[in-house]
Parts: structure tokens; C-alpha cells; sequence
């Protein structure tokens, strides 16, 4: 292999797909975390073919095509690219919703959300499923990345959130019930315009009738349900309609969830024939809202500014000048001393957690998130490495059952992979400076 083709190559493509380089390319010498679970491959080679990698294996036992193009990977942790199965790409860290949505909602779709998208890419998040937004921009932004007009992750979309009335000023994103029969059309209007998921909040507010029929319309279509854990009922009434996910740990400052509703879980997990129950806690802030305030480093981060316009820039900085001042985040450092007794009930309960951010919401950049919920889990409540990572990479794959093309670094399925310098087991914090990111064959970083 001559220097020349190595990582320097890799360096001179920026930001923008490589689509000239040559056919074939090869990571060498990375040690590989697969996804599958098992122990970490050293010395690998991962061959990309296209959009598909055509081959894994060691560089003992894998030769490199000749003519291919090489990126040395040694000394650096080779994995599947990341899911962040909860952001919002309508929001870019504003403290302000009614401002924010007073004043750029008509930007959402041409300037802001293919922003977030591509910060998303740029961390090494090559799939993501946007949790609430208005639904001609949400499908409009999916197929314009499909396309390759603009970068950013897969994205699975759910367009507006379903509830019971929609909050004054949001209904272009918030779409109210009433009725079953006009919690179906909804839902049908959704389908038809080609969602991934049904998004619903403050269930617990619908009539039990609204709520079966919204699920189960969902489920006609081979939608999955994804539903808000803020409260109790939210989650009883979720669970005896057939919600697939739940969003958020939840309860405030509650310092556990009641026993009723863990024996709920408990059962529902119990179902082999339904598959598993996914979970996703969106847990972090809770923990480094207090560092954050006191420590505001990451508002002067200029990643977050990646493609977003000066004037927008301006007014995110005006909105967090304070940050501590928050009224968002006031009962924040009480639901933090709770968050990791009601993690740990969740972990108990027979769940597959997934890693998800809320990504968007006030002080949370696109360009950050993802790591930071990562290392949390590792960090603060004591998950082993590999099962954050899978939670990262694996499991939002079969949740979203495309299992087939995503999820794994393996034979036959998209080339979504990420490297970073150093050892990701042992370092995950590592994952805040991804060094390579191409998904669909494409290198991107």
C-alpha cells in the first residue's frame, strides 16, 4: 500500500461525497466493533463495493483488490455509523419555542433542518429518526438526502406529533384528535404521505377510543407507535393499547415508576411473539445540565453553526446568554438526583433501551448530542460499552426492522461506518471527534 492512498486521501475529500474516487474502497487495520456484539476484530479489512461492503475480514485473511483505494484505520476504532432514534431537525438548541416557531417555521424546510441533518452526518450519526415536524418539510428533507442533494443521515420521519388539541401556534407540526374516526384519517394521511413512524403525545389526554384507534390504524399500515412516558396514564393507557416505544424517562421528580406500571412493562416484555419493547430514555441532560450552566464551553462550539444562517446564529446566542436562567431546565437538577433509579427500573424491566437525544430542544446541538447521551450511559449509569453501542447502532436497526441493510458491519449491508482515533471500549467519549464517516459508500469525513 503506498502512503499516498491513505488517510491523507481521506482528508482532502472535506465534507462532500468522494463519488470520484474509485470503485473499491478498503479500511485496513482498524480494530472492527461490529455491532453484532462480539468481541472487537483487530487488524480488520472492511471492503466497500458501491453504496454495500462486499467483504470482512483480516488483513491475514482478506487480501485489498488491486487498484483499490485504502484508508488506514490503525489505531482506530472501526464501527457501524450511529442512530439517534430522537431528534428534531425543525430545532437547532433555541431556549425559546414560541419565538422559535413564530419566527422560522417557514425556514424549517430549505435552511434549517438540512442544517441539523448534516451535523447529525458530520458527528458520525448516519441514521436518525426525527421525532415531530411539519409534514410536507419533514418528507421533502428525507428525500432530498435520499437523493443526495443535500448530506445528512437516513432519516425516518414521523411529521406531526398526534394529540388531543394542538398547542396554540403549533399546528403546523401538532396535529389534534377528535374523535376515532378522526384520529384514523389523521393517521391515514400520515401513511399516505409516506411517514416511518406515528408520533403521539399526551395519550393520556385522549379518550381511550382515540387512542386505540390511532394505534391501531398505525398498525394497519406497519407503522410503528412511538408515544410520550412524561406521566403515569400516558404510559398505562400506551401500554394497554399497543404502543411499540416509549420516549423519555419520565415522572418529573418521581423517584421511581409505580409498581403497577412495571409489572405492565413486565408483561408486555414477557411476549416473545410481539418482539421486543423498545425504550428510549433521552436521559443526558439530566446529568450535565448543571456542568453545562456552570461550564458553558459547548454555546461557543462552533459546530453547531455548521450551515445555519448568521442571523439565525445571532439569535440561538442571544437565547442561551443565560443559560442557567432557563426556565426549561429549573426542575432539571431534581430529576437528575432521580433519573438513574428510574433507568435502572427500566433496565430491569426486560426493555431494549435505544440511545436517542431530543436533539434540538434549548442547549442541545445537533453536533453533540449523540455522544453525550452515549457517554452518560457509560459514564454515569454504568452500561457496559458494548451494549451503548449497539443501542446506538444495532437495535435502532431491527427496531425499525431494516435490520437487513443497516446496523452491522457486515457482508452485503450498506457501507455505514464511522473510525475514530483510539480504543471506543475503553475511551467512549471518543466518539465526540469522529474521524471518518461515510455512509452508502460515501465518505463524508
Amino acid at each position: 500500500m503506498k502512503s499516498s492512498r491513505l488517510l491523507p486521501c481521506l482528508l482532502l475529500a472535506g465534507l462532500l461525497p468522494a463519488s470520484s474516487f474509485a470503485k473499491v474502497t478498503a479500511l485496513v487495520g482498524g480494530r472492527l466493533i461490529d455491532g453484532w456484539g462480539g468481541a472487537p476484530v483487530n487488524n480488520s479489512v472492511v471492503l466497500i463495493d458501491g453504496e454495500r461492503i462486499s467483504a470482512v475480514g483480516t488483513v491475514d485473511t482478506l487480501p485489498v483488490p488491486a487498484g483499490a483505494e485504502v484508508i488506514d484505520c490503525r489505531g482506530m476504532s472501526v464501527l457501524p455509523g450511529l442512530w439517534d432514534s430522537h431528534v428534531h431537525t425543525m430545532l437547532l438548541g433555541h431556549a425559546d419555542y414560541d419565538h422559535w416557531d413564530k419566527t422560522y417555521t417557514a425556514r424549517f424546510e430549505k435552511e434549517i433542518m438540512p442544517a441539523a441533518a448534516h451535523q447529525l452526518l458530520v458527528a458520525g450519526v448516519t441514521s436518525a429518526i426525527d421525532l415531530g415536524a411539519p409534514l410536507e418539510a419533514s418528507i421533502s428533507v428525507r428525500r432530498r438526502i435520499a437523493r443526495g442533494e443535500i448530506p445528512g443521515p437516513t432519516l425516518y420521519v414521523s411529521g406531526p406529533f398526534i394529540q388531543h388539541a394542538a398547542y396554540p401556534g403549533t399546528e403546523a407540526f401538532r396535529w389534534g384528535v377528535n374523535g376515532p374516526a378522526d384520529g384514523r384519517a389523521k393517521v391515514k394521511q400520515l401513511a399516505a404521505a409516506g411517514v416511518d413512524v406515528i408520533k403521539l403525545i399526551d395519550q393520556d389526554q385522549m379518550t381511550e377510543d382515540e387512542v386505540a384507534a390511532v394505534i391501531d390504524e398505525a398498525h394497519q399500515h406497519h407503522l410503528m407507535v412511538v408515544a410520550h412516558a412524561h406521566r403515569p396514564n400516558e404510559i398505562r393507557v400506551g401500554l394497554k393499547y399497543g404502543v411499540d416505544r416509549f420516549e423519555h424517562t419520565g415522572l418529573a421528580t418521581a423517584p421511581e415508576y409505580p409498581a403497577d406500571i412495571l409489572q405492565l412493562i413486565q408483561e408486555r416484555t414477557a411476549k416473545m411473539a410481539l418482539g421486543p419493547m423498545y425504550w428510549c430514555p433521552t436521559i443526558e441532560g439530566f446529568f450535565n445540565y448543571e456542568y453545562q450552566t456552570g461550564n458553558p464551553m459547548h454555546i461557543e462550539d462552533t459546530g453547531w453553526q455548521l450551515d445555519v444562517p448568521a442571523d439565525i446564529v445571532t439569535d440561538i446566542k442571544a437565547s442561551l446568554k443565560h443559560p442557567g436562567w432557563l426556565a426549561y431546565y429549573q426542575i432539571t437538577p431534581l430529576r437528575a438526583k432521580t433519573s438513574a433509579a428510574k433507568f435502572a427500573q427500566l433496565q430491569k424491566t426486560g426493555l431494549v433501551l435505544l440511545i436517542g437525544t431530543d436533539s434540538g430542544i434549548p442547549m442541545k446541538f445537533h453536533n453533540q448530542s449523540t455522544w453525550r447521551e452515549i457517554d452518560i450511559w457509560v459514564n454515569k449509569l454504568g452500561v457496559d460499552p458494548m451494549t451503548a453501542l449497539r443501542a446506538a447502532t444495532y437495535w435502532p436497526a431491527v427496531s425499525m426492522k431494516v435490520d437487513q441493510n443497516y446496523g452491522t458491519v457486515s457482508e452485503g449491508k450498506f457501507a455505514d461506518i464511522i473510525a475514530v482515533k483510539g480504543d471506543v471500549l475503553r475511551y467512549i467519549d471518543l466518539l465526540q471527534r469522529v474521524d471518518v464517516v461515510i455512509k452508502h459508500g460515501q465518505r463524508y469525513k
